[in-house]
Formats: C-alpha cells, structure tokens, sequence
C-alpha cells in the first residue's frame, strides 16, 4: 500500500539471463541472454526521495508486474530494433526504441555482473525512456483505477489496472 500519491510508472524492456556468469564481458553478454519481456517498474516517487535508494520506493506489494510472456532472443531478434510504447487510459506517455537507452544490454550485463554473479531466471530491467509522470509540469502520477498498457515489439502487451 502506498499512501502517498505519487505512484509512478516505468515502461521497460526486460532481460532474462539463461546462462549464468560473474565477470561477463561486453562482448560475451548477448550468450547469456535467453530471452525478454516487459516490465511496469512501477514506483512511489516521494518514497523513493524519501529513503534515497529504490528498494522501498519500488518494492511495495504489487509494484513490478511482467510479461505477458517470455520471448526467446533468437525469436526476438535485435533488442535494440524493439520500441516500447507506454499508455496511461489510452494516452501514449512513452514512445522509443530500445537502442535509445543510456546503457545498452551489454553493458548492463558486464556491469552487473562485475558485481554480482547472475543466474539463470535473473531479469534486470533496462531503464525507461522519457515521459514517465513525474517528468510532467506538474506530475502525472497514477489514480485507482488507471489502466497503464505497456507494449514492446515482438513480445507483447502488459496490461494492469491500478488497485
């Protein structure tokens, strides 16, 4: 439960890691990978402000629905040629193609990996493109009752009516 009127949306490609590592190079990523969906990284900004870390701001019960299903890379082709689109009740918010992201996949997986050793079934979220609603003057947070649609090329549409 959030209590704070301030919940977000975030479109975002997900990555889901097949062949586990540590210390995986730009150059071997893309082997890791064994497929993609679609994340809402959904998020209580004033939380997120709050704590200055994402981990409450992005936890809450119900917050990060995926899918609607897992696409393999080799049917998905080049991730950087999907676009993603953002709707909130029918209002295009989000609008871009994935090779806009600062960091590509590759790069996040040899940076995540320095660190952490990924395993099989691990999904790292992307980042999301410009016009979440906090980015609007004045912010466009998320009501009861709002229905966000998220859709990426080739893998789908994620849909989720805000409880």
């Amino acid at each position: 439960l959030d209590d704070t009127n301030s919940v977000d949306y975030e479109g975002e490609l997900a990555v889901i890691i097949g062949k586990g590592g540590r210390g995986i190079s730009r150059t071997a990523a893309m082997d890791h990978v064994f497929g993609y969906t679609i994340v809402n990284d959904v998020t209580s900004r004033l939380l997120q402000q709050k704590h200055r870390q994402w981990a409450i701001g992005k936890g809450i019960d119900g917050f990060c629905p995926m899918g609607p299903a897992v696409v393999t890379a080799d049917e998905t082709g080049d991730p950087a040629a999907l676009r993603l689109r953002t709707f909130v009740n029918g209002e295009l918010r989000q609008d871009a193609p994935v090779k806009d992201l600062i960091f590509d996949i590759p790069t996040l997986i040899e940076t995540i990996s320095r660190y952490i050793t990924l395993e099989p079934g691990d999904v790292i979220a992307t980042g999301t493109p410009a016009g979440v609603g906090i980015g609007f003057t004045p912010p466009k947070f998320l009501q009861k009752g709002d229905v966000v649609r998220i859709e990426i090329d080739r893998i789908g549409m994620l849909e989720n009516t805000v409880a």
